[in-house]
């Protein structure tokens, strides 16, 4: 007998409430899963107050049932830098992983700088807490800016291999700066890279995913190991357009992509919360189910809901 399993959409998680804390009553950006226990996963995500300035918290659901929401963090786990810092205006999620008795943040911090729109380079925080508070493990970037990414190296996904001893890291690299009614976008693909301590990394990585011709952006990447050895990632691009979409992509080795978005599934709905838009797909598996949480329309505005894997 064969079984066929589908995607299957549950809906809205959370939505801020604009009568929330300053520094959370605008969105939720970046969704990312963390498995907090058997019974919890914490989604860890940028909270962006009133002028679009993210800092981290993030919102504990249910494992079996993600729609419970558990709690929602009153305080930032992770505040923007210090004035004249690399994040002092605003930070948003890279990924979250377990090393040893410690947990990794790996974050984009965004600065403000007079003639371009910003500058976007990875930083990293730890935490000692189980997730409650991060410290960074020094106020400059741990993926800084190099000739491949004059304007921004974004890590957003992070593995790390055992075997090897390796942190193999996905990223965007902002190289350019794309024109559209007027208004400056942020160019960038996607590229891949290694470090022997998560810390320091090589200036220039092995490209990735391109965009193709009707793209001027293409990131976020969400990598992610399948049971068969074979990778997948989830991404989000941009068109001229401006249709803001997720992808798919396959890999053997996590290094050669084969692009096969039509195979990605998560399309915007006919109403509701991600009636416009459906990007930032995560992929994480809990309590024996597969979930995705993803951002809704205004890339989190609407907030971010999830769906799961069904037979």
């Amino acid at each position: 007998m064969y079984f066929i399993m589908q995607w299957r959409k549950k809906g809205l998680i959370y939505c801020v409430n604009g009568s929330e804390h300053e520094w959370k009553n605008n969105s939720f950006l970046t969704p990312q899963p963390y498995l907090l226990d058997d019974d919890t996963i914490r989604v860890y995500g940028s909270f962006r107050d009133k002028d679009g300035v993210g800092r981290i918290g993030y919102v504990d659901v249910e494992a079996e049932n993600p729609s419970n929401v558990l709690k929602v963090s009153s305080d930032p786990v992770l505040d923007i830098g210090r004035a004249g810092r690399f994040d002092d205006n605003g930070v948003i999620l890279g990924d979250v992983i377990d090393v040893k008795d410690r947990i990794f943040m790996y974050y984009v911090g965004f600065q403000h700088v007079q003639k371009v729109k910003f500058y976007a380079f990875s930083g990293l925080a730890v935490s000692t807490d189980k997730g409650e508070s991060f410290t960074r493990v020094r106020e400059t970037p741990v993926l800084d800016r190099s000739e491949e990414g004059l304007y921004g190296r974004c890590i957003h996904s992070v593995i790390y291999d055992d075997v090897r001893h390796l942190f193999r890291v996905w990223y965007s690299v902002i190289y350019d700066w794309t024109w559209i009614d007027g208004i400056p976008y942020p160019t960038y693909d996607i590229k891949y890279a290694e470090s022997q301590d998560g810390i320091h990394f090589p200036e220039e990585g092995i490209q990735c995913v391109k965009c193709n011709a009707r793209e001027y952006r293409i990131g976020r990447p969400k990598v992610r190991i399948m049971p068969d050895g074979q990778y997948e990632m989830r991404y989000t691009s941009d068109t001229y357009s401006k249709e803001y979409v997720a992808g798919y992509a396959v890999s053997n080795d996590g290094i050669n992509w084969i692009r096969k978005d039509d195979q990605g599934w998560l399309k915007k709905s006919e109403a509701g919360f991600d009636s416009e838009m459906a990007c930032y797909p995560a992929v994480f598996d809990a309590a024996g189910k597969t979930y995705m949480f993803y951002d809704g329309n205004g890339m989190g505005l609407a907030g971010f809901g999830y769906a799961v894997l069904e037979e």
